[in-house]
């Protein structure tokens, strides 16, 4: 099938001239299945599809330059259904060429614009703002050239089982910037009913009425704090079978009989089950999509459950439905201490012993309950020269350093601290490019390439040695300030590689040293990678005391930790993993999925225990304690993650998962139980 479908050339302003014909450019060739449907669309102008399989889609051909003075590419779109499909916009250089990509992914039901900033090309971003009903636009591959871009594709990256039905108009470029889409068209009225939940689904557990929601909770507090651990549990959750050494006062780590463990300030072995996100988690990004709500909560009478905040330059709109239930049920006075208790007791109810990153540690530590807390470095200095990389050679990122770290001296005598993460996930880590080629490309003029210059100079005796060494046009001030043009040649690159470790080895140990400086008694869990360091970020990481990484597999892989501790001769702990399912009302599963909850328990169960099996990992923590909201947070995230709903229901086959295995978890890493295995299936992947 071949449609005539035109990117277009327009200056974009009211939503209706989106559908406006303009300069034909070309027509679109369909990738695999993809089919239209005939039928009205509820977006003026647009036109139905259907995607059977991933990548389904159209590809466009179209002249060398044709982007090269656009500033988005642009159109209206409605996905079908109720749940989440995640689409992909692909720009290359020739059949062979480099490759862009940018993935995202929308709410069923509501329409959205899609406004893709072609400046996001130069890979000086992960992620770009989500807008509305258009969510976490995140980007991969390649740094193009617009003027050599001549092809484009749009395709479904991920789905359900189902087919993908969404409608659309044409895709555009526009050389300005396409006004946001403030007015969404909703065919079958409101995403969420007053209580936060979703509209677009039933399912079995779904709380039916504010007084079944006021009973559960105020039940709730009436029995919290009534929870103990085991008896084999010390009073820090660690194991009274397994003495590590006199009591330290504080958390550490140790290694015995082959084996690495956590140690609790009374010298017990710990291994640290922990959940993330113990805080009132149930924001939903509303900014734009207002009037997908079927019920607002009134700021008097529920304060602090809607608010503002700014995110990437951007301001945001959040309703916390979460909050708001705990307000109905408790009241608004008091009610943020009576909601702590009530989550701690549940964490103590499923013999969870951590309360882990992004939570509301201060309850944690109010309660004397193993928590952790989480950083992150903004250096008001030093600034930043690649995405979030800092200028680590400035003369004032000592002091950021010292600034940033100088937190942790509230709770540096805290012995219910476990340890911080200096970061969370970097996105320079996700990058294709070393830091030190992205900075050549994004920044200037900064300290960092002018030491990369004193670098190349003490390697080569001047601009003709480095230009015979590189293969390419190259100069030391070229090196030295001026954004770079052009790819860069394999020695150059390894030039680079050897740089970067340079960069990465002194962010990571300035910044620990500090640490260390402020709260000498606490752990650095690291700063929660992505998997396996590359090679070139290894010398850096060796400041730390443990390796974190978040691991979003079946299992955390052995041979992985076992790396890790060959590279670092430290304990891993993971610091994010979860699985979700599509059959409690939320329209994304999550980054594991499975078919229904009964196989999230089971998939819980054998990740945490196949963990504590693994002699070189010392701890979990699942993200999150709640699922997200149906609307989607920040950046749109809307998954079934959570330990308990939106309405402070616990997942009953969860629940018993989770007793089952933290109660064995000291006895399958000591190696005298067996891991249980017994695994579901694991889905497709269904993300953003």
């Amino acid at each position: 099938m071949e449609r005539r479908h035109f990117i277009t050339i327009s200056t974009l302003g009211a939503a209706a001239a989106l559908a406006a014909e303009g300069p034909k450019l070309g027509t679109w060739k369909t990738l695999g299945a993809l089919r239209e449907e005939d039928g009205t669309a509820p977006i003026e102008g647009a036109h139905w599809f259907v995607a059977e399989a991933s990548g389904d889609g159209m590809a466009y051909e179209f002249p060398a330059g044709t982007l090269g003075k656009a500033k988005q590419i642009t159109a209206d779109f409605l996905l079908d259904g109720a749940q989440m499909a995640v689409f992909r916009v692909t720009l290359k250089e020739g059949a062979n060429g480099r490759e862009f990509r940018l993935s995202f992914a929308a709410l069923n039901q509501c329409s959205a614009r899609m406004r893709v900033d072609l400046g996001l090309v130069d890979q000086n971003k992960w992620m770009a703002d989500r807008e509305g009903a258009f969510l976490k636009p995140l980007v991969s591959g390649e740094r193009v050239d617009l003027d050599k871009v001549d092809r484009m594709s749009f395709t479904v990256w991920r789905k359900s089982a189902k087919p993908v039905r969404w409608c659309m108009t044409e895709l555009r470029t526009s050389t300005t910037a396409v006004p946001k889409l403030t007015d969404p068209v909703l065919p079958k009225g409101p995403l969420l009913d007053e209580l936060g939940q979703s509209r677009l689904h039933e399912w079995p557990a779904k709380t039916r009425s504010v007084a079944e929601l006021k009973a559960r909770i105020s039940g709730q507090d009436a029995s919290a704090g009534q929870t103990t651990w085991p008896e084999s549990f010390s009073r820090w959750g660690g194991w009274k079978a397994k003495k590590l050494g006199e009591a330290s006062g504080f958390f550490r780590t140790a290694k015995a009989d082959g084996r690495w463990w956590l140690v609790d300030p009374d010298g017990y072995a710990f291994w640290s089950a922990g959940a993330d996100c113990v805080r009132v988690d149930g924001d939903a990004r509303i900014d734009g999509i207002e009037s997908a709500l079927a019920w607002m909560p009134d700021a008097r009478e529920y304060p602090g459950a809607v608010r503002r905040t700014d995110s990437d330059g951007s301001r945001g709109r959040y309703a916390n439905f979460l909050a708001a239930n705990m307000m109905r049920s408790l009241g608004s006075n008091g009610w943020r201490e009576k909601w702590a208790r009530i989550a701690l007791s549940e964490m103590k109810k499923l013999r969870f012993n951590t309360v882990g990153n992004w939570s509301e540690w201060e309850y944690a530590a109010k309660a004397q309950f193993p928590y952790v807390r989480p950083m992150s470095f903004r250096g008001a200095r030093c600034g930043v020269i690649y995405r979030d990389f800092p200028d680590v050679f400035h003369a004032g990122f000592e002091l950021d350093a010292t600034e940033y770290a100088a937190q942790l001296k509230t709770t540096a005598a805290d012995p219910a601290f476990i340890g911080y993460f200096l970061m969370n996930e970097p996105t320079w880590g996700f990058s294709s490019e070393l830091p030190a080629a992205g900075m050549l490309y994004t920044t200037d003029a900064c300290a960092t390439r002018e030491e990369l210059a004193k670098f190349l100079r003490g390697k080569y005796e001047g601009d003709a040695a480095l230009e015979k060494a590189w293969g390419m046009a190259a100069t030391l001030d070229r090196v030295a300030r001026g954004r770079w043009k052009g790819a860069l040649s394999k020695p150059a690159l390894a030039d680079l590689r050897e740089f970067s470790v340079r960069m990465v080895e002194r962010y990571f140990v300035t910044l620990s040293k500090a640490c260390k400086v402020a709260d000498p008694k606490h752990l650095n869990l690291g700063m929660r990678w992505a998997g396996v360091p590359p090679e070139w970020a290894v010398q850096g990481m060796k400041s730390f005391d443990v390796y974190s990484l978040n691991c979003y597999q079946e299992k955390m892989p052995l041979a992985d930790a076992a790396r890790i501790d060959e590279l670092l001769n430290m304990p891993v702990m993971v610091g994010e993993w979860h699985f979700g399912a599509l059959d409690v009302g939320l329209p994304s599963p999550g980054l594991g999925h499975l078919k229904n909850q009964a196989d999230r328990a089971r998939a819980y169960r054998v990740y945490l225990e196949d963990a504590a099996a693994d002699p070189h990992c010392v701890g979990v923590h699942w993200f999150t304690l709640y699922d997200q909201s149906a609307l989607g947070r920040f950046d749109g995230e809307n998954y079934n993650i959570g330990f308990l709903d939106i309405c402070n229901r616990p997942y009953e086959e969860m629940g018993r998962a989770a007793i089952a295995s933290h109660e064995r978890m000291y006895g399958v890493a000591q190696g005298t139980e067996k891991a249980y295995s017994d695994a579901p299936e694991y889905l497709p992947k269904l993300f953003l």
